[in-house]
């Protein structure tokens, strides 16, 4: 055999699937190429692509955030109460409208407690802000949501590091307000400042907080007796998420 065969020989051997001798079995490589886990975050590709509601609640939501600079949007989860939340933030600031995109929401454990993580106040912060972060891939690529956010057009932060700022020409959304208290909720409207919007979205029914505690329902209610503030109360037919999940909260 030559040098060039026996060379080329260990080559075709690792690409040909192993057979075992006592069955018909042919094992499949486990060193693929190609994995469903594997992201591409290096390209530069965008997502913004026109979104369309897909009921009528989500249809009155969208024409009270382009009408109104502070809207709240009440209903239970998979409704797309921050996705179109965020996909009008992004629309917003893509079209020069604003200048810039606030995101908050509460640091409220679930039940769960993850202080003892390892890292810094932004690293224990990071699952809270996870959402909006996933949100807003899905509108922009990873390239371009890291860009914006080093220059300062896209913040992600807490409630507790809302108090006293004036957010001007911004487009504000407050994610997951359920898990505020009246005095937070407060201190977050005022927040609002010349050509902005504010967009306010929680299910009153989902509240991590004791029920006495939670100042969004309360808000709410208030907030709907202001004629230039909407308040859009989605329900069950406006889940778009797995069938199961409407089943699931009219029996929970």
């Amino acid at each position: 055999m030559t040098k060039r065969a026996l060379r080329r020989l260990p080559h075709e051997t690792e690409r040909r699937p192993p057979v075992y001798e006592d069955s018909k079995i042919r094992r499949l490589p486990l060193d693929r190429d190609w994995s469903p886990l594997d992201r591409d975050e290096g390209r530069d590709q965008g997502y913004v692509k026109t979104i369309r509601p897909k009921s009528e609640g989500q249809a009155r939501l969208m024409d009270a955030i382009d009408q109104r600079n502070l809207v709240v949007a009440l209903g239970p989860a998979g409704t797309g109460k921050t996705y179109l939340a965020i996909a009008k933030a992004v629309a917003a600031l893509e079209a020069g409208k604003v200048g810039k995109i606030v995101l908050s929401r509460p640091a409220v454990e679930a039940g769960e407690s993850i202080g003892f993580l390892p890292g810094d106040v932004e690293d224990k912060l990071a699952p809270y802000l996870r959402p909006l972060y996933d949100a807003l891939s899905d509108r922009l690529s990873m390239k371009r949501v890291r860009s914006l956010i080093a220059e300062g057009a896209i913040e992600i932060a807490p409630v507790g590091y809302m108090r006293g700022r004036t957010l001007n020409n911004a487009f504000v959304v407050i994610d997951e307000a359920q898990n505020c208290t009246y005095v937070q909720l407060k201190m977050l409207l005022t927040r609002l400042g010349w050509n902005s919007t504010m967009v306010v979205t929680g299910d009153p029914n989902q509240s991590d907080l004791l029920p006495e505690l939670s100042g969004l329902g309360a808000a709410a209610e208030r907030l709907e007796l202001v004629d230039e503030i909407a308040v859009v109360r989605l329900s069950d037919v406006d889940i778009v998420r797995h069938p199961l999940v409407a089943s699931m909260l009219g029996v929970l």
